[in-house]
């Protein structure tokens, strides 16, 4: 493997870097200049047929490094492929849904590349048929990818590029088997890159087993945040993150807001629900209309909404003076996206805050934020009920100042002065009971407080204490029962699994946190596995057709040893005697078949 030397920075744009116009006109539109580092190294050795070792931590722009050569050249080839000639690896959904945006962005002008994000905890049925029109570019998790290469769907014989994307973590997560298995079924005759944070050991031999002559690029990470930004992380369940950003816009001192999510169609989902919660926001996303992308964010400037939602795509350029908070609602994988997101605030000198509301099994990515920016990120404590209940108090008493002092010489105050004087002279009643009706009104069947129940804090390490002062772990190993089943798979230590392989496949497959997979017991021929006992069915047919160490989960419920088997037996996964007796009677049938032929 050779080393790239540095290029000189200032001599760096994409204008020079030599890609096809298309590209070069969708990066004009998306405001992008000047490469990063590892744009700058990549983009010249890909273009030029290339492998490379991309080394290089989240967040240094990584996914235009890869995306940009290859959708060069793929702008100056005939498409006529019915397959797919582009492959890429993510660990997680969510980076395979971000990458899959970026490659669309990217090629906005070049109509005859399609890209398709595959990945587990989805339906089927637009996968493969998006598949059957024939993707130019997929993206996907490993088990969903083998899935697909097992039942058919997939055809790799096409393909012309294959690009890890932060390989070390897709082998933490499990997935060594699963990779070896995709890159020996992909033709020899391809460009192959790959990126990782770290070069341990198996990164080094999946190098030299797969990729050709490769160049390494390493750099370091991306610029810091500026200094007048603080900077501060919540923990939170995921099913929790609309709950917990409204307790903190509810009790933080903010004016104008951008909450960060990584795709268009959350940007719609969330702004609905923060509408629906009494807030001010609106959305915009990479594929909305200029005009109404101005008059959006032109309605942020004035005041007259206060929340924006936005991907980074779509936040790009921009530039609001009143911006007090950025909310990551969905942790970047991408750390120079982070700084890029963080950077909307603090404008002209003035304080800014950023908050990250970020899930126990996402902590890998605020690591990595913190290493390549070398800045700490300060936990913060969820806002309890009588913390909301206190900041609507003192809301609901100033828009009682501040319409008194806006009227107090108007004609219409002094008509319901008048009104009220009259009222309370007619009925005698005192005045704070006519007050507060007329305060009842002005709520209109809302609560002024919050009675939900509140939520159990998080510590530092992801476990939430229950009501008696006691921790449930997010851990494996040490999740609570309470609301979960026992579950069977069928893979155990034959099948040269860990536990490590078994919650990446089940945590992608099915959308699960980790925190939801309890204890994984793993015997020779199976797994006993604790999940949520009401998975929904989509999430169990995911994980029945789920593979892991090259076999299916065939995830059940477990019933149980049988009874016959006394303290000495194990799970069965659900057979009962006469259905084992019936097994074993086949097995020695087939034993004495294979005796005969061999004698």
């Amino acid at each position: 493997m050779t080393e790239q030397s540095s290029l000189p920075e200032t001599e760096t744009t994409f204008a020079s870097l030599n890609l096809a116009d298309p590209i070069t006109k969708a990066l004009e539109g998306l405001g992008y200049e000047k490469p990063s580092p590892i744009q700058a190294r990549t983009i010249p050795l890909l273009l030029e047929g290339r492998d490379v070792v991309g080394l290089a931590q989240t967040g240094t722009g990584k996914t235009a490094a890869f995306a940009l050569p290859v959708l060069s050249n793929l702008a100056d080839a005939n498409q006529n492929h019915k397959s797919p000639q582009v492959l890429v690896l993510a660990p997680t959904r969510e980076l395979a849904l971000q990458v899959a945006e970026a490659f669309n962005s990217y090629a906005e002008h070049v109509p005859s590349v399609s890209v398709l994000p595959v990945y587990g905890g989805s339906s089927y049925g637009p996968q493969l048929a998006g598949l059957r029109r024939g993707a130019t570019i997929v993206v996907g998790t490993p088990g969903r990818v083998i899935d697909h290469l097992e039942r058919g769907s997939l055809d790799l014989s096409d393909l012309k590029y294959l690009v890890l994307d932060e390989a070390d973590e897709m082998l933490r997560m499990g997935f060594a088997e699963d990779v070896d298995r995709i890159l020996s079924s992909a033709p020899k005759e391809k460009q192959t890159a790959l990126f990782s944070a770290t070069m341990p050991r198996a990164i080094q031999r999946i190098t030299g087993d797969y990729l050709n002559d490769p160049v390494q690029v390493q750099v370091e990470g991306q610029s810091k945040p500026a200094q007048n930004i603080r900077q501060r992380y919540l923990q939170v369940a995921q099913p929790w993150k609309l709950e917990a950003m409204t307790r903190l816009l509810e009790t933080e001192d903010t004016d104008g807001i951008i909450a960060f999510v990584r795709t268009r169609n959350m940007t719609e989902e969330l702004t609905t629900k923060l509408v629906a919660r009494g807030f001010a926001a609106a959305a915009i996303s990479g594929d909305i209309p200029q005009n109404i992308r101005e008059k959006t964010v032109e309605d942020l400037r004035a005041g007259r909404i206060d929340i924006l939602v936005a991907t980074d795509v779509a936040a790009r350029g921009l530039d609001v003076e009143r911006i007090s908070h950025v909310v990551n609602y969905d942790i970047p994988h991408d750390t120079s996206s982070y700084v890029h997101r963080i950077g909307r605030t603090g404008r002209a000198g003035r304080q800014g805050d950023a908050i990250l509301l970020m899930t126990p099994r996402e902590r890998y990515l605020l690591r990595s934020i913190e290493k390549a920016t070398k800045q700490s990120v300060e936990e913060m404590q969820l806002p309890s009920l009588d913390e909301v209940n206190a900041s609507r108090r003192a809301a609901f008493a100033e828009n009682i100042t501040q319409t008194i002092a806006a009227h107090d010489d108007n004609e219409e105050l002094s008509t319901y002065r008048d009104l009220v004087t009259d009222y309370i002279a007619e009925h005698d009643i005192a005045a704070v009971d006519v007050a507060a009706a007329l305060a009842l009104m002005v709520q209109d069947g809302r609560p002024l407080e919050a009675s939900e129940p509140d939520l159990p804090p998080m510590n530092q390490r992801g476990q939430r204490k229950d009501q008696h002062g006691g921790e449930r772990s997010s851990r494996p190993k040490r999740a609570t029962k309470e609301g979960h089943a026992t579950y069977w798979v069928a893979v155990g230590h034959k099948d040269r699994v860990g536990p490590g392989n078994i919650v990446g496949a089940i945590a992608n497959e099915a959308n699960l946190d980790i925190s939801e997979i309890g204890e994984i017991t793993i015997r020779p021929t199976f797994s006993l596995v604790e999940l949520p006992e009401q998975l929904s069915h989509k999430q169990q047919e995911a994980l029945k057709n789920a593979v892991v160490g090259g076999r299916k989960l065939n995830l059940r419920l477990d019933k149980g040893a049988p009874k016959s088997f006394g303290s000495r037996g194990t799970h069965g996964g659900g057979y009962d005697p006469a259905q084992r007796g019936q097994k074993k009677k086949q097995r020695w049938s087939k034993a004495k078949k294979r005796t005969s032929y061999e004698g």
